[in-house]
């Protein structure tokens, strides 16, 4: 299997947590999932009678409707969310060669693994804080193994308006960092979204943060203890993104903890790692 990655790239991964791959994936990885999108909310509206023209299918448009519709009712913003995950060039693209191929040079590893429920489209809406994830680690939400890799790919050109994810340069060299499981500023948020970080304010002011602009295709790849968050959406349009957890069964934590997940797999962090949770 090929070598993904350039020496330079992997350096960068290293050395800052994280590595943006330009043209990681080609349109005919990404279209047919952008096409698969688009039907699903034509059918969501055709089922609910709404007459919001939806035009022929472009990669460019290939979510004109949804704001309509959960204008409409953003239940069904829901079930798109639900839906999409489920669209068969989604779920190849999870298992890509390509990706097992950056797992296996990143971490050394002859044993990559995906993170059952690890993946995902994640649809960012305009102004909506319930479930914009602040500054955190993908660890404790997803837990698997120490040696975790995210794939985050947008579906949409990003700009500053829709709140690209932001990352605090070289986090991931300082380990775990300790949660609290109730966000307090914002209260009616659950789950993996609740977690909070201790002593947030204090621990991100000590890194430079980048917020990099990225295009269909591109790949950016986050180590699972990098401290990052997504931007906040000030545009008119959702931000679209693609999700991919990964990660490697050999590294002794994983291993210890028999590869559990977390929030996902209905597990609370607090019986895995009871010693990162602050009260």
């Amino acid at each position: 299997m090929s070598v993904p990655l350039t020496t330079e790239q992997l350096e960068a991964f290293q050395r800052d947590g994280f590595v943006v791959v330009r043209g990681f994936y080609e349109a005919a990885e990404i279209e047919p999932i952008q096409c698969g999108i688009h039907a699903i909310i034509g059918l969501v509206m055709e089922e609910q009678g709404l007459t919001i023209e939806q035009p022929p299918f472009a990669p460019e448009n290939f979510d004109d409707g949804f704001q309509e519709l959960i204008a409409h009712d953003r239940a069904l913003g829901g079930r798109v969310y639900d839906a999409v995950k489920q669209i068969p060039a989604f779920i190849r693209l999870v298992a890509s060669t390509k990706h097992e191929a950056v797992v296996r040079q990143v971490r050394a590893t002859d044993q990559p693994a995906i993170a059952a429920g690890g993946y995902g489209i994640r649809i960012d809406n305009p102004q909506e804080e319930k479930f914009r994830a602040g500054w955190h680690q993908d660890y404790p939400a997803q837990i698997r193994s120490l040696d975790g890799l995210v794939f985050w790919s947008p579906l949409v050109a990003m700009t500053p308006e829709f709140g690209p994810v932001e990352f605090c340069v070289g986090s991931h060299r300082d380990g775990l960092a300790p949660v609290q499981e109730i966000d307090e500023a914002n209260p009616d948020k659950t789950g993996a979204y609740g977690l909070t970080l201790v002593d947030e304010e204090a621990r991100v002011a000590k890194y430079k943060k980048t917020a990099p602009l990225t295009e269909p295709g591109d790949l950016v790849l986050v180590d699972f203890l990098s401290l990052h968050r997504s931007g906040e959406n000030i545009s008119d349009r959702s931000r679209w993104s693609l999700q991919f957890r990964w990660f490697n069964f050999v590294e002794p934590t994983g291993r210890k903890l028999g590869w559990t997940g977390a929030y996902a797999a209905g597990k609370d962090l607090r019986a895995v790692h009871p010693e990162l949770v602050v009260d």
